[in-house]
């Protein structure tokens, strides 16, 4: 009746033995490092750098505790904070001999201190808030200018086709500032072009010019659209932020608008921070360009001529030159999706997906320019590089665009990654870059640690108390409803707030509970005068219904707070549905099996221990009176 078979105490241990292993890397702490990661998409990280970092950490007269590449980064653990620094400066004078355009990324970080052998199993500690144990705050700018200019560039080629569908014939169109300037032949083709403009262009003011001996007209974004210019920029960029930190995997990131240009980015708890600077700094935009392969530009790529007006020169991946024209065909405003993969010879690639605008637009340009290269080119910094520059064989339709080239599939997949995640509407720099402390500081953290353990101590004591044994096994199973918790948290990797440690306290209180009632019944069974055995499994069948029906109700209200909730509340939101999870396995499954354990081999089993069991008493020829009974100990 009251046995467990083999397999239930076996998930029961696994369970225990997997709980301490996941547990056991929060209490080592963490150790100082330096990080190097690559500040540039064509400049990778490979075994090679680990020597190269080891060999500028141990010139300087260090000794680190190791050097490893982890990912796309390599990690030096360093004794104590001035090494680190030490070391740092070491890898920065070695690795970056042009402070102006760095190669890599140096930065400071935290590394656990836990064993190799727990880190191989993925036992990593869980990551503490901004409120907790501080995090990475940048301060960020976004270039107004370049977002205008981008602009002006966008409306400079949307007149060019309005013109063209109209049949409007012009002497030229090009951009002047951030003005668009549109020479035509005659008077009555100017007013007809003033007209299709105006028109078209509600955003943009038109005037003919002041010089008789030469027709044009003028156009300049108006005031009110430039500010509208200004904040979508500020919003998009806000959202393609949030993308990238997505990508990282940040809980409970802060990025809000602060002024009229600036964004500021705040990360709790992050550890991997070179990798959050290297793709939130990144201004990774990506913009199509026809190649200009005309005999000027053939001359200007010997050296013999100059650069031809309206093209740009730039290096392709392998560091040969190449002219592009700057009207711009594509940007990655076009963009809906793109995914790391290969293409038919297997060779790695990046496939592109094309909104409607984009992909007629594509269609139209690869269909009059079959036999010519076309660029695409990555902007990282207001730098831009050529991925790929292949010849147009036919007409792309469709949508479906494939870059392919000289790369990795580990850049395949970064390049992937940079331009899924959302173009920026305008480059952004990082102005000012520094490590928060905790915000309620170390007094406020072991208070918040100390509540959790006072109050198990506390209900520790007082289960052993009233109920005895079956309080000390409440009390036990309580433990591993904590454990199991905190090995959850750190399996998912999540940042522990300040509302995260007041949710685990919640827990330890709704968790007692359902011993409570657990014990409560098989006390009513005994006063009914069941047998001991027979009271035990009633006690837990009964509860159960109750148990589910009251944590149901309470994950129904913790699924609300984390769907509808944000910032501090999302976080008491998992950690008190978590808990939820994890106190019903504790409760119910694990105790009971204590119990099982226990009292379960015992055939003729004449009592428990479960503290007092108050039993009513009929004395013949009086009223019924109540009197204490102890069932023996077993």
């Amino acid at each position: 009746m009251n046995r467990y078979p083999w397999w239930k105490y076996l998930i029961l241990g696994i369970a225990v033995v997997v709980g301490l292993l996941y547990t056991l890397p929060n209490f080592f702490g963490e150790a100082p490092a330096v990080q190097v990661s690559s500040a540039r998409a064509t400049v990778k990280i490979d075994a090679g750098m680990v020597s190269r970092v080891e060999q500028a950490v141990k010139a300087a007269g260090l000794q680190p505790d190791f050097v490893q590449l982890e990912g796309l980064s390599v990690r030096a653990r360093l004794a104590d904070t001035d090494a680190q620094l030490k070391a740092r400066d070491a890898i920065v004078k070695a690795l970056n001999p042009d402070p102006a355009d760095p190669s890599y990324i140096v930065a400071l970080n935290l590394v656990s201190r836990s064993p190799q052998w727990l880190t191989s199993l993925h036992a990593l500690p869980m990551y503490l808030g901004l409120d907790l144990r501080g995090g990475v705050h940048f301060l960020m700018q976004v270039d107004m200018a370049a977002a205008l200019t981008k602009k002006t560039e966008s409306l400079t080629s949307d007149v060019r086709t309005l013109l063209r569908d109209k049949s409007i014939r012009h002497s030229g169109i090009n951009r002047a500032g951030d003005s668009i300037e549109v020479r035509l032949r005659d008077r009555e083709t100017l007013d007809k072009a003033r007209l299709a403009l105006t028109d078209a262009q509600a955003d943009v003011a038109w005037t003919e010019g002041t010089d008789p001996a030469e027709l044009k007209l003028t156009g300049r974004i108006k005031p009110e659209a430039v500010r509208n210019v200004g904040q979508q920029a500020l919003t998009q960029n806000i959202n393609t932020l949030h993308n990238r930190i997505n990508e990282l995997g940040v809980s409970e990131p802060v990025i809000q608008q602060q002024g009229t240009d600036r964004v500021v980015v705040q990360l709790p708890g992050v550890q991997d921070v070179a990798k959050a600077k290297d793709i939130i700094g990144r201004t990774a935009t990506l913009e199509v360009r026809m190649v200009d392969d005309s005999a000027e530009a053939q001359a200007a790529l010997t050296g013999s001529g100059p650069v031809p007006f309206g093209t740009e020169k730039f290096l392709e991946r392998g560091g040969v030159p190449i002219i592009v024209k700057r009207q711009v065909v594509l940007t990655g405003e076009n963009l809906t999706d793109a995914q790391a993969g290969f293409d038919d010879t297997q060779q790695p690639a990046v496939h592109l997906t094309l909104d409607a605008r984009g992909s007629r637009i594509f269609r139209d340009v690869t269909r009059e320019s079959i036999g010519k290269r076309m660029a695409i080119l990555l902007f990282e910094k207001g730098k831009g590089e050529v991925v790929t520059a292949p010849v147009i064989r036919s007409e792309i339709g469709g949508g479906r665009v494939q870059i392919s080239g000289s790369m990795t599939p580990m850049e395949s997949a970064d390049t992937a990654l940079l331009l899924r995640a959302g173009s920026l509407a305008a480059p952004m720099e990082i102005i000012e870059e520094r490590l928060i402390g905790p915000s309620l500081g170390a007094e406020n953290i072991t208070k918040g640690f100390d509540s959790v353990l006072y109050g198990f101590i506390a209900i520790a004591i007082f289960m052993s108390a009233y109920y005895m044994l079956f309080g000390v096994f409440s009390t036990l199973a309580l433990g591993v409803n904590l454990l199991l918790l905190v090995a959850i948290l750190s399996m998912l990797q999540a940042t522990l707030t300040l509302p995260g440690i007041a949710a685990i306290a919640l827990v330890l209180g709704m968790a007692i509970d359902a011993n409570v009632l657990i014990n409560e019944r098989v006390r009513e069974e005994l006063r009914s005068g069941t047998s001991p055995q027979m009271a035990i499994h009633l006690g837990y069948e009964r509860a159960f219904a109750t148990i589910l029906d009251s944590n149901v109700t309470t994950l129904i209200a913790g699924v609300a707070l984390l769907a509808f909730g944000s910032g501090p509340v999302r976080g008491f939101a998992v950690v008190h549905c978590l808990g939820i999870l994890t106190s019903m396995f504790s409760a119910v499954f694990f105790s009971r099996g204590l119990v099982n354990l226990w009292y379960g081999r015992k055939k003729k089993l004449q009592g428990v221990s479960i503290g007092q069991v108050w039993k009513p008493a009929s004395v013949p020829g009086s009223s019924p009176t109540t009197t204490a009974v102890t069932t023996p100990k077993a």
